[in-house]
């Protein structure tokens, strides 16, 4: 009995680890990952820009980034307009505010059409993985700024 177990823990054992193997060595990953970001505007007035916004271009983070060591501390040398994406979906949205003040059909209004994207993403086969939103918002008389920012994070299996 106790040989059955030993033998059946060293297959698991044997299975669990090559597995991990396969998966390290594979180069191609397993998931792809896109962000959905939606702005809308919290400026008096109805004054901002509200959008839905969807990047359709790939970017490699590698190619952006620098490691630092005491050692080694060189500035990251990467182009500001490498990075730019001239490649996006722009879905217009209303703002919170009006000159009456806020407007409550507006954000009903973003809701159905930020709804509507969300499930044509879930129809595609993308998951929702994590929500995340903040808030700049008018500091006082002299600040007329504010939005208000959501990112979806979805991933889909390749």
């Amino acid at each position: 009995m106790k040989k059955m177990i030993l033998a059946g823990l060293i297959a698991l054992a044997t299975t669990f680890f090559t597995t991990a193997q396969n998966e390290s060595n594979n180069k191609k990953p397993t998931f792809e990952v896109k962000v959905i970001t939606s702005v809308e505007s919290i400026v008096p007035l109805g004054l901002g820009r509200s959008r839905l916004i969807s990047t359709n271009a790939i970017r490699d983070y590698k190619e952006f980034s620098s490691e630092q060591t005491e050692e080694d501390n060189k500035r990251n040398k990467s182009k500001r307009k490498d990075i730019r994406v001239k490649d996006f979906e722009e879905t217009k949205l209303l703002n919170f505010y009006n000159i009456g003040g806020i407007r409550f059909q507006n954000i009903a209004a973003n809701d159905a059409v930020i709804s509507s994207k969300l499930t044509a993403m879930l129809a595609e086969g993308w998951d929702l993985i994590f929500v995340t939103s903040a808030v700049e918002s008018d500091a006082g008389e002299t600040d007329e700024q504010g939005i208000f920012i959501t990112r979806y994070i979805f991933k889909r299996r390749l």
